[in-house]
């Protein structure tokens, strides 16, 4: 019985202790200034990007700002930014995007069935996931997911568009930490 006793107390302690390895992280560990390169497959060529994300508190949330610029072939270039702010809801660890000024002041996120994206966030362990909802003019779905994974020297970036369930790219980043 005792062996019993001994053996129980071993499964609740490596129970409690997987649970707390596996908490999720604060927004505040993400917060910071990272910048890194990767390079894409497109069209039959080796495409350069520069990637940028800087996390930041305002208000009661967040802002993500992130920026891509691609380097064609020929020299020229391409970008692209996007800042969202992130509110903290009921369901942590949800965060509701706030993207426009509802007709009471509040804000609030877009409408989908307009052709905006709908956008939210998440944190699950070291990652903050960001996900943008796309109606499509025909009535189908896209979906972008930027998961952003913190690491001893800054984050990680998985970027995937699927679209009627049809995996459309993934883009994968190692960005590097310049500042909290």
């Amino acid at each position: 019985m005792n062996m019993f006793r001994a053996l129980s107390v071993v499964v609740v302690f490596l129970f409690a202790a997987s649970n707390t390895w596996a908490a999720d992280r604060p927004i505040e560990d993400f917060f910071g200034r990272y910048i890194g390169k990767t390079t894409v497959q497109a069209k039959g060529e080796l495409v350069p990007r520069d990637l940028g994300v800087e996390i930041r508190p305002q208000d009661n949330g967040f802002t993500v700002e992130w920026e891509t610029v691609i380097t064609r072939t020929d020299g020229s270039t391409k970008g692209t930014s996007y800042k969202i702010l992130f509110q903290p809801t009921n369901r942590a660890p949800i965060y509701s995007s706030a993207m426009r000024v509802n007709v009471f002041g509040k804000l609030t996120p877009l409408d989908p069935l307009s052709g905006d994206p709908f956008v939210w966030g998440r944190i699950t362990g070291d990652t903050l996931t960001v996900f943008a909802l796309l109606i499509t003019d025909e009535g189908s779905y896209e979906m972008q997911v930027y998961n952003r994974t913190l690491t001893d020297s800054g984050m990680d970036l998985v970027f995937s568009r699927v679209r009627d369930g049809e995996k459309l790219k993934e883009i994968r980043g190692i960005l590097t930490r310049i500042e909290d």
